[in-house]
């Protein structure tokens, strides 16, 4: 037996459109699609959520020195004078030396994400700026499915479509 529908696809595209949409339902929340098609999404997401429900809380967090420019209250870098050897003056920035809090996955959540990103493609906002949609994945929606264990999906029939009577369903994550 089959393990997965052809989609009446290449194995190529096929596997491009079911990336695309299960990108586009997790960082949509809810995409209309084929019955069929949902079907596949829906198998595809539920493994990916449950990877990260599952490495929700296994990080730590350490801190890092991060050295940074001051900046005065316009936004502009401070610059001092300074002499070299051969008593030239030349402007160099000042910099701070900050602390600040970093989460470090375990080998296991980063691995867990290293799947995920090979499943989802990258996205944009309505700006043009990259989104990382495995950070949404585990920050948000994993979270969001922390004590339940399964069943993150769910879909709704819609009837036919007009053209080629084709099942219609909204899939969405619950």
């Amino acid at each position: 037996m089959a393990t997965q529908r052809k989609l009446s696809r290449p194995t190529d595209q096929r596997k491009a459109l079911l990336r695309g949409q299960v990108t586009s339902l997790l960082w949509h929340g809810r995409i209309t699609t084929t019955e069929t098609r949902a079907k596949e999404i829906r198998k595809i997401a539920e493994k990916i959520i449950s990877d990260a429900v599952n490495e929700v809380d296994n990080f730590t967090s350490s801190t890092k020195k991060v050295s940074r420019a001051k900046v005065d209250p316009k936004g502009q870098k401070v610059l001092t004078t300074k002499k070299s050897k051969n008593d030239n003056e030349y402007k160099v920035v000042e910099r701070e030396i900050t602390e600040t809090l970093k989460t470090v996955d375990s080998p296991a959540r980063l691995h867990a994400r290293r799947k995920a990103i090979d499943v989802l493609y990258r996205a944009k906002d309505k700006k043009g700026e990259n989104i990382n949609i495995a950070n949404k994945l585990f920050d948000e929606i994993a979270i969001k499915y922390k004590d339940r264990s399964g069943g993150y999906t769910r879909m709704y029939k819609l009837g036919p479509r007009r053209g080629d009577a084709a099942e219609m369903v909204v899939i969405e994550l619950v």
